[in-house]
């Protein structure tokens, strides 16, 4: 990928993309920091997965899952201040304050909805229609493996989501806001417009919260792998590692300034997935967002979907019959 492509432009070599593993940058330090920071990934999936695998009931709870998952978060967060992936990409107040009201929305209001009219309110809908009885064999699986079949039909769900807001241009101005972000890091995950965010969340993996414990060691496995996705760390991935679950590396390719490179890495958890699908691209990318890196203001994610759909009707239907609208603005 010699040059960046914003919709069907060329516009030169301004966002350069790094291809191929052995061209990814690597972790500097003593022999110490490196071997933290090549075995912390599969460690605290290992730590994670054993907790909720052996902890009583007593324990084994959403509430300590929530616990859990902040103090997870809070680490990796220390982490991007210890050895950052991308000085360019260090957290600012700024972007603080953006991220946070994004985790708050999505921990108050896009909660409720998703009580109300999400697949929690399908499932509360089919309680007490669904023959139970035809799920036995599901629950005489090994737990680890329920957990996994859990974790990854909720991921193959979300890859088809995904790739689909790439794809076809209603869903894309609802996720083309999650791509104005400029750099990684922990919260970032949270960013993009509220109907995105419903839609990108839902999964037919949540068809199967009536088992708590399996549920509970699918979450852990999506926070161990998934959570990795939007972080400024540097981790010297092991090779088994990145061939089967989505890192830093190939995320920052998806968001990437290139356009080619962001139509790859769609899976949440098991970049294997694009493996078998072919949308694989190995390797990683310093200069993100679209449109040469132009940062949104809150109230423009809010209204970005509304407003462009509403530019693209007027140009379909008070000018005639343009081209189909490209699936990325150009500048």
């Amino acid at each position: 990928m010699d040059g960046v492509r914003v919709g069907k432009r060329n516009i030169g070599a301004d966002a350069p993309v790094t291809i191929g593993w052995e061209n990814v940058g690597r972790v500097q330090g003593g022999r110490v920091k490196r071997f933290i920071f090549t075995w912390f990934q599969p460690a605290m999936l290992f730590a994670l997965v054993a907790f909720w695998y052996y902890a009583p009931n007593s324990i084994a709870t959403a509430s300590t899952a929530i616990g859990i998952g902040i103090g997870f978060k809070a680490l990796l967060l220390a982490l991007e201040w210890v050895n950052p992936r991308y000085d360019s990409w260090r957290l600012t107040w700024k972007e603080l304050v953006v991220d946070l009201f994004y985790v708050s929305l999505g921990y108050t209001f896009l909660a409720v909805i998703e009580r109300y009219i999400g697949s929690d309110a399908v499932i509360d809908a089919i309680q007490h229609q669904f023959d139970w009885d035809k799920l036995v064999w599901f629950l005489g699986l090994p737990l680890l493996v329920q957990a996994f079949l859990i974790s990854f039909i909720f991921d193959f769900g979300q890859y088809w989501m995904h790739r689909g807001m790439h794809n076809w241009y209603p869903l894309w101005l609802t996720h083309s806001v999650h791509h104005y972000i400029t750099q990684l890091n922990i919260n970032k995950g949270a960013v993009g417009n509220p109907v995105e965010l419903f839609l990108i969340g839902l999964g037919i993996g949540g068809f199967f919260d009536f088992l708590p414990r399996a549920a509970l060691l699918a979450g852990s496995i999506g926070l161990a792998v998934a959570t990795y996705q939007h972080i400024n760390v540097r981790f010297d991935t092991p090779r088994w590692w990145r061939y089967l679950f989505n890192t830093t590396e190939h995320h920052s390719l998806h968001h990437s300034q290139d356009y080619e490179a962001t139509r790859s890495n769609y899976a949440g958890t098991y970049i294997f997935i694009d493996r078998m699908f072919g949308t694989c691209v190995d390797g990683e990318a310093e200069l993100l967002g679209m449109e040469g890196g132009r940062r949104m203001s809150i109230r423009e994610q809010m209204t970005y979907p509304f407003t462009e759909a509403w530019k693209t009707m007027k140009a379909r239907f008070g000018k005639g019959q343009p081209d189909q609208p490209e699936l990325v603005p150009a500048e």
